[in-house]
């Protein structure tokens, strides 16, 4: 680590979730086996939806595009954070700092596009099934699904790059579990005035936008859900909307308490627990909550092992 009081440092420290040596063991435990849930549930299902061609639909895309992002945002947190549970140092180098965050801004992005094409796909489906394959076409399922993926890249790369432009004073101590820009600021000696103006613009940008998607699709499907006749199909339709929306409610809520509200410094521990919703329980609860729910996947998966 560089000895001068404001330099652009080679190594991080990571404090974690605690100090406390009896905690460690248990927490350690619990992470990990929702890592591995994670990563089999979510890898499972992209593979899934890969091989099986009654798959091959919008709805199914966006999905397992979702479920790919899911595994990428696991994947940058908590390998490191397990690893952190049992080790003295608990030091992150610059890059893998910096690739860690990349990685993780990059997915949560992508994320929010994808859940508001899914909002969109499924009032199309449900508001207009006889225009379903004419205004969902598969070419507009991949434009749609690259643009999530540019967008989250140009959000990732912008704040990336800027945090390069920080010099940080002697303590290089991030008080969090992984890479995050909010305590990287925090340790800033250069104004962090442009960073934190490109995180409101670029982060509230998408938000809104993604969001009035998810909100305005959600409420023209509420709508034509108590208009139906059948209270068997009502209630079946509620039901499943309910599941995505208390999913999205969760992630969207998360991230704007973390990066849209004023932040202080006394709400550090506060925030390490709400991150733990958008980095790790999020992508744990999706596919269950998009795939365990829906009979086409469950079929897929019966006949699957009755091959096997």
């Amino acid at each position: 680590m560089t000895g001068d009081n404001q330099s652009l440092p080679t190594e991080f420290i990571l404090t974690g979730f605690t100090d406390h040596p009896q905690l460690k063991p248990l927490l350690f435990v619990v992470f990990l086996t929702i890592y591995l849930i994670t990563m089999v549930g979510n890898l499972g299902l992209v593979a899934l939806i890969f091989t099986e061609h009654c798959l091959h639909t919008p709805m199914y895309i966006f999905l397992g595009n979702l479920a790919l992002m899911d595994s990428c945002c696991s994947c940058a947190i908590s390998p490191k954070m397990l690893e952190n549970f049992f080790s003295k140092n608990r030091i992150i180098s610059l890059y893998e700092c910096m690739a860690q965050f990349y990685f993780l801004c990059f997915a949560e992005a992508a994320d929010c596009f994808l859940l508001a094409a899914m909002a969109y796909d499924r009032y199309v489906a449900i508001c207009n099934p006889l225009q379903y394959h004419a205004m969902m076409s598969k070419k507009l399922c991949i434009k749609m699904t690259i643009g999530a993926y540019i967008g989250g890249n140009m959000h990732s790369v912008i704040h990336v790059g800027f945090l390069f432009r920080l010099t940080f004073c002697s303590s290089h101590q991030i008080n969090h579990f992984f890479c995050d820009v909010l305590p990287l600021l925090r340790l800033s000696c250069v104004d962090p005035y442009i960073n934190e103006l490109m995180i409101l613009i670029f982060t509230g940008f998408i938000q809104i936008f993604t969001i009035t998607i998810v909100i305005v699709s959600y409420l023209f499907i509420l709508f034509i859900i108590f208009t139906m006749k059948s209270n068997k199909s009502r209630g079946k339709a509620l039901s499943t909307c309910a599941s995505h929306f208390f999913s999205v409610s969760i992630f969207y809520g998360s991230l704007i308490f973390m990066y849209i509200r004023p932040n202080s410094v006394k709400e550090e521990e506060k925030n390490k627990a709400v991150a733990v919703f958008y980095t790790i329980v999020i992508p744990f609860l999706n596919p269950f909550i998009y795939s365990l729910r829906n009979k086409e996947v469950i079929n897929v998966m019966k006949k699957m092992m009755k091959i096997a």
